[in-house]
């Protein structure tokens, strides 16, 4: 056996049946369910149950990244837009109509994130517009962490049920 074969038989690449797809998954979103609006919850916990200044550097943070993440979007939303819709596009074809499962595995990664990135942008705006702080501040992060919850729940979900049809489909007909 060479280098090659020992590589590729430690890193399967059929990702429905690698483990650290898996493990990819699960640390997508647990990161993704943790650090909302690029605030670690925690953060939003301590503010919500201590106040002083745990509240004052939360406010500090959101105002930070909320005027990051709106500026991001006002100059290069409709590129971003468009290059995420090219890419989604991409993996969805050869994922689904070529029946690249690597593709597959990417997409049913990035669809979601996608939903993801756009919950935020929206959070981030209501935010500014309502000039929230103290406990309305800590309601719309609580709601943006549940959404992200629910999108990254339904998703993996998704992503089990078929991971599992792929699975079950190549090991009763071969590759």
């Amino acid at each position: 056996m060479d280098w090659y074969d020992a590589v590729f038989e430690l890193i399967d690449m059929r990702s429905f049946s690698n483990l650290w797809y898996w493990i990819a998954l699960a640390v997508v979103w647990s990161t993704t369910s943790h650090w909302v609006l690029g605030v670690p919850y925690d953060m939003v916990l301590r503010a919500r149950d201590h106040g002083g200044e745990a509240e004052s550097d939360l406010r500090d943070m959101v105002r930070i990244n909320t005027s990051r993440q709106l500026y991001i979007a006002q100059v290069s939303g409709l590129w971003l837009i468009a290059l995420v819709s090219m890419l989604l596009t991409g993996l969805a074809i050869l994922g689904f109509f070529y029946g690249v499962e690597f593709a597959q595995a990417v997409f049913l990664i990035a669809l979601p994130m996608t939903f993801v990135g756009l919950l935020t942008v929206s959070t981030a705006r209501g935010i500014v517009q309502h000039q929230s702080v103290g406990p309305d501040l800590h309601r719309r992060m609580l709601n943006h962490r549940r959404a992200t919850q629910v999108i990254g729940m339904v998703s993996i979900f998704v992503t089990a049920m078929w991971g599992m049809y792929k699975n079950l489909d190549v090991g009763a007909f071969g590759p």
